[in-house]
Formats: C-alpha cells, sequence, structure tokens
C-alpha cells in the first residue's frame, strides 16, 4: 500500500488520528496532520501489515523492527523500532 493510493477521506481520517512516541522521554500526542504537511512518510510492511509510520520514506531503509505489540482487534499497534538513519559511529556499516 502506498500513501498516494489511499483516498482523500481516508487521508482526512489520518490526519485526524494522534499519535505518541518515545524516544528518551514521552512525547506526543502528535498529529498526522503535521506529519504529513512536513515530511514524506509511507507505510511499511511489519507481520503482513500495512504501519504508516510518522517517518520521512528515506529512513525506512534504516529500520528494523524490533517488536510489535497489535491491539486484540488489530485497530492499534505498539511499534519497538531502530533507526538508523542518523547513526554516527564510524564503524557502522
Amino acid at each position: 500500500m502506498k500513501i498516494s493510493e489511499i483516498s482523500t477521506e481516508t487521508l482526512e481520517k489520518i490526519k485526524s488520528v494522534r499519535w505518541d512516541r518515545i524516544i528518551e522521554k514521552h512525547e506526543g500526542p502528535e498529529s498526522w496532520e503535521s506529519v504529513l504537511r512536513y515530511e514524506e512518510p509511507e507505510f511499511l510492511s511489519v507481520e503482513e501489515c500495512s504501519i504508516l509510520l510518522p517517518v520521512d520514506k528515506s529512513h525506512h531503509p534504516n529500520i528494523t523492527i524490533i517488536r510489535c505489540i497489535w491491539s486484540a482487534d488489530k485497530n492499534s499497534v505498539t511499534v519497538f523500532l531502530s533507526d538508523t538513519t542518523y547513526e554516527d559511529d564510524p564503524f557502522f556499516s
């Protein structure tokens, strides 16, 4: 699934949803509207489901999914991931 393939109605629903993240400390809730305006997010396939991550699609090759915790109805998910896009380690390959 690609974000360019979804309907305007679905895109408006996504904009109304809030999301949280923890990077050293809790941040959020955040707005999808700002992510869609300033970034180029894209769906990522995780455990055979398409998940829209609040990161630019240029990060996707550097993302490793560590763990997913799905709700019973699969309508929400907590994703633990590693994004090495800005890795500064000179020995990193």
